[in-house]
């Protein structure tokens, strides 16, 4: 079968891999409109689960992730005027690039064709076109009669920033201004630099100027409200470079159906999730995993790209549910931020109306940080078994 994925990113690189897998005769290729080794982004974050599909699935690619991976416990909540907080917990985190990097290597390595510097304009010629070119996908606007695709505009502004300054873990921090709340995710994805996302409402954007500022000032007017949290390290704006700037409203893309004949959507292309929850990355290569297993079974394409449909959206409703409150609690945000520390923290942590299987333990001493050894009991015994399993599958694949 000759296979197209447009676009680049983990989704379409590692969909590559897996189906060259399956059957190394499939001729696939991936396109790319960046050059080689230019992407837009800073780090991102994944947990467990994710890690043990990618070891049940690609254990020499899982090895190198696990490898590069950028391990952190426990979520910091800081706001001004409050104690800081902590919430129990653990994670992962790797440089969008490095990651890239490591899928792409091994899609080669399997014989994928990688293609820099593409811009798609047309479906393409072949068997399967597999859209992966992000939440503005241009393939699926050339079919979105097919696809029937609906966008929903969040009402808060953020921006995705990259700062030298290296946080100890997964940081929220929240800043009272003269013109309303201004808050920030921060986490380490390396040695050396963390990701900053910084979110308000559009009342507080305008109110601090932002609207009137390139992506340089703003990055600056940005460094200075956080001065406390980044040790007087600054902040940048990749777009900041074309004289632009970052600031966006939240698109949450959704379709009515993601297959039109031989195309399909894929990632960001069929559905977006709230930055808020860290799945984006997760999403996506989970959607490749679905979607290589439904091309395996041997089905003719059609039945294949439906059992893959099904599959997706019936795992991604819960999700889906949880990002969307996730959203809408920041949106609402001022009306609680007036709340004591150990509330507010406990709302942060169950914005989402579910409880997660790290909430054992929430700090609510305002005099110290709970001991790390104590975090650690709570979930060591999980992680042990997770982290044992996977040497384990990484044996077996060598």
């Amino acid at each position: 079968m000759r296979i197209t994925c447009v676009g680049g990113g983990p989704a379409g690189l590692y969909f590559a891999v897996l189906a060259k897998l399956a059957d190394p005769a499939h001729e696939i290729t991936v396109l790319e409109r960046n050059p080689q080794g230019v992407t837009y982004g800073w780090g991102v974050v994944f947990w467990d689960d994710l890690l043990d599909d990618l070891f049940e699935y690609d254990p020499v690619s899982a090895g190198r992730i696990w490898d590069a991976a950028y391990k952190w416990d426990e979520y910091e909540v800081r706001a001004s005027g409050k104690a800081v907080t902590h919430l129990a917990g653990y994670g992962f985190s790797l440089g969008r690039h490095r990651l890239l990097d490591i899928l792409s290597a091994r899609a080669r390595e399997l014989g994928v064709r990688i293609e820099y510097q593409d811009e798609v304009d047309e479906v393409p010629d072949a068997d399967l076109v597999v859209a992966c070119d992000g939440a503005a996908s241009k393939i699926r606007e050339l079919h979105a009669e097919h696809f029937g695709p609906e966008i929903d505009m969040g009402r808060n502004k953020y921006i995705w920033l990259g700062t030298p300054k290296v946080f100890d873990t997964f940081t929220f921090g929240f800043e009272r201004t003269e013109a309303g709340w201004i808050w920030f995710h921060a986490y380490p994805f390396d040695d050396e630099r963390s990701t900053f996302i910084v979110e308000c409402t559009p009342e507080t954007w305008q109110g601090l100027g932002f609207d009137r500022m390139d992506g340089e000032a703003g990055s600056a007017k940005l460094a200075e409200i956080f001065a406390s949290h980044l040790d007087a390290q600054p902040l940048f704006d990749h777009k900041a470079l074309s004289g632009g700037t970052g600031w966006l409203n939240f698109r949450r893309v959704t379709n009515r159906r993601w297959d039109a004949g031989h195309i399909v959507l894929m990632g960001d292309a069929a559905h977006t999730t709230h930055f808020a929850i860290g799945s984006g990355t997760k999403l996506a290569i989970q959607d490749a995993m679905a979607l290589a297993d439904a091309v395996a079974t041997g089905d003719d394409l059609p039945v294949a790209l439906e059992r893959y449909e099904h599959r997706r959206k019936t795992a991604m409703a819960p999700l889906q549910r949880a990002a969307l409150a996730s959203s809408r609690w920041f949106e609402q945000l001022p009306d609680c931020a007036d709340m004591p520390a150990n509330q507010f923290s406990y709302a942060l942590s169950n914005r989402r109306g579910e409880y997660p299987t790290w909430r054992y333990v929430l700090h609510l001493s305002t005099q110290r940080r709970l001991p790390r050894a104590l975090l650690r009991k709570a979930l060591s015994a999980r992680r042990w078994n997770r982290a044992r399993r996977r040497v384990l599958v990484v044996n077996a694949g060598h």
